[in-house]
């Protein structure tokens, strides 16, 4: 069985639904803490959302030096699958694993909706279960989520094809050109602000035309990098 390695801060707090999802898509979940040095030998690697090391001097920048983060940059320099989840997300631009960086909402004040989301890019570790262009809804919830990068890196991102996800109908945070999650060049590092964690499992997730709370589109992120892993 695939292990999947989470990353557990002082200050997560998606890391147990992440091990979950996991778990649920049918992998075995590893966790993996803060302090460590190595990464047990896991597959892919997630790093949660929540408020590492209390979100002090900026979001994920403390993260972004543990002893932990150093092995993640190795092995995704490598090739290693790394999912980082809002925090997560913040601290992988931080890290200068995918460039960029999350600012304050534009509104100033915290969100949390059920966002709609179209789906751009289907070459990662992480979306080849997606169709190119479809819409699908995730729980969002930040206060810093509002992705900022110079026009340079912008242009780059959009011509080459590494938006991953963007925001759908509204634009809930103020993220520039919409973004709502990007990847790095080789495809193996994506980073996303809203929760796929929390849409894995009917009865828990949005609310679809089917039912209440039945939506289970964030699954097939975990679901996809299951199939990258077999396919290596």
């Amino acid at each position: 069985m695939s292990r999947i390695g989470v990353v557990t801060f002082p200050g997560s707090l998606d890391d147990g639904d992440a091990r979950r999802a996991v778990r649920l898509a049918g992998a075995d979940p590893v966790r993996l803490w803060h302090a460590d040095h190595d990464l047990d030998g896991v597959d892919a690697v997630v790093l949660p959302g929540g408020f590492s090391y209390g979100d002090y001097l900026r979001c994920g920048a403390i993260a972004a030096h543990s002893p932990i983060m150093r092995e993640v940059v190795h092995a995704a320099g490598r090739g290693l699958p790394v999912l980082g989840i809002c925090n997560g997300f913040q601290m992988l631009t931080e890290a200068h694993l995918l460039p960029g960086g999350l600012i304050r909402n534009d509104h100033g004040g915290f969100v949390c909706r059920d966002q709609r989301l179209r789906v751009e890019q289907t070459a990662t570790a992480w979306t080849s279960g997606f169709v190119a262009g479809e819409q699908i809804v995730i729980p969002l919830k930040n206060g810093e989520g509002g992705y900022v990068a110079d026009a340079d890196t912008l242009d780059r991102l959009e011509g080459e094809g590494r938006v991953v996800f963007r925001y759908q109908d509204v634009n809930p945070n103020g993220s520039l050109h919409d973004i709502a999650g990007i990847t790095n060049e080789r495809g193996n590092v994506v980073g996303l602000m809203p929760h796929p964690e929390h849409a894995v499992e009917p009865g828990f997730g949005p609310d679809t035309a089917d039912a209440m709370r039945s939506g289970t589109d964030g699954l097939r992120l975990f679901a996809s990098v299951l199939q990258t892993v077999l396919a290596a």
